[in-house]
């Protein structure tokens, strides 16, 4: 990050400054074991901790600053303020004007870190980008995102994540986004926010820390996205998509194989053939958001398609491993809504597979009194899909299981335990087949595939 004077941390704080003194905050941490000489140290109190209580340690290891919600009794400096929580918001934000980067916001039901990468990926190919860490999207993650930018640094993309109202309003207001992007609208916390149109409303908080001419990009295909192309956002809006071709872009021929999805953009008259190397439609739509973000920066669609083809997915999705016995798994396991899973169902479904395409599926989290019915939802999809064989695992995974059967699907298999799904694959899966693992982040989904992927003698192997 680019140093800046105790002064100027009170300044951005909005506290007051004691037992003033010189040197310079060359790191901004809420973590007292990541304190080093010159960090400040934001003293955050959460629900099973107090960050003061760390502060006299924060000192021995070298921290010139501390920002508190208490008076301290020392002699060292730090910033006085009323909420610390809230300073670390208001730092982030006068860090980020300060820096004064081109920043770009990423809201969504669905995709948000996904589309945030792959614009990183763009972007990057003209200029020097920075980007949100992993899914740091919330009140602390973005303000620390905003403090991780280096001096240098002339973009930045940002994601925004929310459970409830209110909140991307007050993320946008940190960040000042010069463009937004909203992915599509979903399902994700509907426990919170009761209906689509709710979460509509909340996506669209972003657009209050929008720039003045500010663009939003937008997902034609997306049901309730569509329906804004008559309101007045008070905000240039792009729109892309695959079966709606009338915005500013749009993909065609989209082929997704087991190691890549192909795909050709049409932008201004002009084709341009692409691939993402990931699987799956949902990638296409990322890329033309973040073709269109590109085009903000004047960079030419050549120079963006050759970025896309180096794009990496993150964490646990959509992560491709090749089993030592020809098969391949999909490891998609950080997280699990509705809509997360038609994409994934739906990639499955158009992968080219030489075997059996197999949905080893989990419960989706949070989805509170909607949960049944979302659930069955999912097992219809995978009655409409090319799917071979749906395994389930957990106790709401039942009624997708119930869904596909209603739905005229009877190759199901509910397991008891993930060792009776990591047994039933690992035993039966054969060369060309592909299996995808799909559930919300508390599953541990990641616990099944890794018992997969431990040697299995022959004589252990059977038939499905």
């Amino acid at each position: 990050m680019k140093a800046f004077t105790l002064t100027q941390a009170a300044e951005g704080c909005g506290g007051i400054l004691k037992n003033a003194a010189s040197g310079w905050i060359t790191q901004v941490t809420i973590d007292s074991r990541q304190v080093e000489p010159g960090s400040l140290y934001i003293a955050i109190v959460g629900e099973r901790f107090d960050g003061h209580d760390f502060i006299e340690d924060c000192y021995q290891k070298g921290a010139v600053c501390v920002v508190s919600h208490k008076e301290l009794d020392t002699q060292n400096p730090y910033i006085l303020v009323e909420d610390t929580r809230l300073a670390l918001g208001n730092l982030g934000s006068w860090y980020r004007q300060w820096l004064n980067p081109f920043v770009v916001g990423v809201t969504g039901s669905v995709g948000k870190t996904s589309t945030k990468e792959m614009v990183w990926t763009v972007l990057s190919a003209g200029e020097t980008t920075g980007k949100t860490q992993g899914n740091l999207n919330n009140d602390i993650g973005l303000p620390r995102t905003l403090l991780s930018l280096e001096e240098g640094e002339t973009a930045a993309v940002v994601e925004m994540g929310m459970n409830h109202k209110g909140e991307i309003s007050y993320l946008t207001n940190l960040a000042k986004p010069d463009a937004a992007i909203i992915t599509n609208i979903g399902t994700s916390h509907i426990e919170n926010l009761g209906s689509r149109e709710n979460i509509l409303a909340a996506k669209l908080e972003i657009l209050e820390g929008l720039a003045k001419d500010g663009p939003v990009i937008l997902n034609a295909d997306n049901d309730l996205l569509a329906t804004l192309k008559q309101t007045d956002l008070h905000h240039p809006k792009l729109y892309y998509g695959i079966r709606d071709t009338s915005g500013a872009l749009y993909a065609k021929q989209v082929q997704v194989t087991q190691e890549q999805t192909n795909f050709v953009l049409v932008y201004q008259g002009k084709e341009y053939p692409a691939m993402v190397p990931a699987v799956g439609k949902h990638h296409v739509y990322n890329a033309m958001a973040a073709f269109l973000a590109g085009r903000l920066r004047g960079l030419e669609p050549e120079v963006m398609v050759e970025a896309m083809s180096h794009y990496q997915n993150t964490g646990m999705r959509q992560k491709m491993i090749r089993h030592p016995d020809g098969y391949t798994i999909i490891a998609d396991c950080y997280n699990a809504s509705p809509d997360s899973m038609e994409s994934s169902i739906a990639a499955l479904s158009a992968m080219e597979c030489s075997g059996k395409r197999i949905a080893a599926l989990g419960d989706m989290l949070e989805l509170g009194d909607h949960s049944y019915e979302l659930h069955c939802k999912v097992g219809a999809m995978v009655a409409d899909s090319l799917i071979d064989i749906l395994l389930c695992f957990g106790p709401e995974s039942k009624y997708i299981c119930e869904g596909a059967y209603r739905a005229g699907f009877d190759n199901i298999i509910w397991c008891t335990s993930k060792e009776k799904m990591a047994a039933t694959i690992a035993k039966n899966c054969k060369p060309g087949d592909v299996v995808l693992f799909k559930a919300s982040r508390g599953m541990h989904f990641e616990e099944i595939i890794d018992a997969i992927c431990t040697p299995v003698t022959p004589e252990e192997k059977g038939e499905l």
